[in-house]
């Protein structure tokens, strides 16, 4: 299944979210960490002399370490993943305006894509009865278009709708050029944001004639059960169901104890597929994550179990080890039946307005 990019992907992917609950792969980040990679080690042959320090950018291993991205997706292909999500996260230009890699973002995406798509391939062909996909992953950046980085000037904005739409734009047309099977909109903490992307997204696909699936996975911030910018789950839901997603879910944050509740609140309005990769817990006094595959899986067979879910995976701190857990938690637990909801008018400002 090369270059899954057409409507015959499509349908293989609906037909078996409706089949069985879809498997997503897990943290990124915390799998390259256990590589205890230097500054050296990330910047390669190709940028030994760059003029500033890129530790820590990890979506630039995909040109300078491509076996060691490539061998993660491998990893989360045999713990039972359906879905691997390309090391993208930060790769738009905007964000990698950090390392003055602006000019490098597209080169990202499309080696980050092809990675991906070589791995689900070679899985595919393996056992084709389990068909692998690939969702190319459009992050949040690291600048918000809704929220004042100045608390002295509420007004103050460090970027705008357009700029966004334009990095956005840029990130989708590599990805789908690396042959992507769908886009994922992950960790919004700002709708402002989501919505450029969701925009960038639909006018490459009216650009070049085609579309591809779209989940949008949203961040629950804390306790208050509120995006960064505000709104609750459900308002956030009725700010992007007008552009049909695939799916749509939360990630990040929270460990899945934490975050069931908005699950349970997606769930109850969601008139698409319901996604949820939480985190493994949250992190100790060290930054790292204690919840272990067993115990993330108890949670998430539950949420299977209460009909919440469509697509599980794990986020900050899960590894192959978390996911294989989810996997055999889960399987042969029927996924979560679409509701049929009648026709209202549903609003949204920080809350939501259903009337």
């Amino acid at each position: 299944m090369s270059q899954n990019t057409d409507s015959s992907a499509q349908a293989i992917l609906t037909e078996a979210a409706q089949q069985r609950i879809l498997i997503l792969d897990g943290a990124m980040g915390t799998m390259i960490q256990r590589y205890k990679l230097e500054e050296a080690d990330y910047r390669g042959e190709q940028f030994a002399d760059w003029h500033c320090d890129v530790k820590g950018n990890n979506d630039l291993l995909v040109l300078t370490q491509p076996q060691i991205i490539y061998q993660i997706h491998c990893d989360y292909f045999v713990a039972g993943a359906d879905i691997i999500e390309t090391n993208t996260f930060n790769a738009t230009s905007i964000a990698m305006a950090d390392y003055d890699m602006q000019a490098q973002s597209r080169d990202i995406n499309l080696a980050a894509a092809r990675l991906a798509r070589k791995a689900a391939d070679e899985f595919t062909a393996k056992t084709p009865q389990k068909p692998r996909f690939v969702a190319g992953v459009l992050g949040p950046t690291n600048r918000t278009a809704s929220i004042s980085p100045d608390v002295n000037d509420p007004g103050k904005r460090n970027v705008t709708f357009d700029e966004l739409v334009e990095a956005y734009r840029e990130s989708t047309h590599a990805l789908i050029e690396g042959g992507v099977d769908l886009i994922m909109l992950e960790t919004i903490f700002d709708t402002l944001n989501a919505k450029a992307a969701a925009y960038a997204v639909e006018s490459v696909f009216e650009e070049i004639g085609k579309t591809l699936p779209v989940m949008v996975s949203g961040t629950i911030t804390d306790a208050s059960g509120r995006t960064l910018s505000g709104q609750t789950a459900e308002a956030f839901y009725y700010s992007m169901r007008h552009i049909n997603p695939f799916s749509f879910g939360l990630n990040c944050a929270l460990g899945p104890d934490l975050l069931r509740q908005y699950v349970d609140e997606i769930a109850a309005i969601s008139e698409c597929l319901v996604s949820a990769h939480p985190n493994a817990g949250l992190p100790n006094e060290f930054g790292e994550y204690d919840m272990d595959g067993p115990e993330m899986a108890s949670h998430i067979k539950e949420w299977a179990e209460s009909g919440l879910v469509n697509i599980v995976g794990g986020c900050c701190g899960s590894t192959p080890e978390h996911i294989r857990k989810i996997a055999e938690a889960v399987e042969g637990i029927p996924p979560r039946k679409v509701p049929q909801f009648e026709p209202k008018m549903r609003l949204s400002g920080l809350e939501p307005f259903v009337h």
